[in-house]
């Protein structure tokens, strides 16, 4: 995450599932980036609960994760992510993520 802030995208983190749906709602970014090994809620509840509340519905999702079988890419995807990336990856692939949905 540290390259984004390089690149000059603001970010924000949270702690847990629960406080990065907390400060989806009070900043309203363009995008989350979101593990899915979080505590209190996964990624994939987090991406669920902001895809389906119509106050966050447009933030877009960029789902990380050491999870790297197709039935999670599918079932993250199926949450509502807009997009999934797996670990481990370089800052390239990151930006080249982020850019795509921004």
């Amino acid at each position: 995450i540290d390259a984004l802030g390089k690149r000059g995208y603001q970010t924000v983190t949270a702690t847990d599932g629960e406080d990065a749906i907390e400060k989806a709602k009070a900043f309203q970014p363009r995008l989350a980036v979101l593990d899915i090994i979080m505590p209190k809620k996964n990624g994939f509840q987090v991406t669920r609960q902001l895809k389906t509340d119509a106050e966050t519905s447009g933030i877009k999702v960029l789902l990380l994760s050491s999870k790297n079988q197709d039935s999670d890419k599918f079932w993250g995807l199926k949450q509502g992510a807009d997009e999934y990336l797996t670990k481990p990856f370089d800052d390239d692939a990151l930006l080249a993520a982020v850019a795509r949905l921004w």
